[in-house]
């Protein structure tokens, strides 16, 4: 899992939404947030990943599975980290698990 401090461009209500279990909030937070990145770019790649994780975790096994495809080609290019889903959990955890700064969008 990444450092501490380093999840903060994981969206904090997308990661309440997968830990809280409404993995579908959680997917489409994902999207929007993926959806205002430049497409290419690091921020985009590493949303697409994650909402691809969190789309074969509800059983979209085909749409999470290109979303993998389109990120993994991405970050690989970049050298980049490939995040994990346990990385929702982890900013749910970095972000206070559960006080009032889960309650805004990051």
């Amino acid at each position: 899992m990444a450092n501490a401090g380093e999840l903060s461009w994981i969206p904090a209500a997308a990661a309440r939404a997968f830990v809280g279990g409404d993995e579908h909030r959680a997917r489409t937070l994902l999207a929007r947030a993926r959806d205002a990145q430049p497409p290419g770019s690091l921020a985009w790649a590493r949303l697409e990943r994650l909402y691809g994780l969190v789309s074969i975790h509800v059983l979209r096994e085909v749409e999470g599975t290109f979303a993998l495809e389109r990120a993994d080609a991405v970050l690989s290019g970049l050298g980049a980290v490939l995040p994990e889903l346990d990385w929702l959990e982890g900013r749910w955890e970095e972000a206070g698990g559960g006080d009032e700064s889960l309650e805004s969008d990051a």
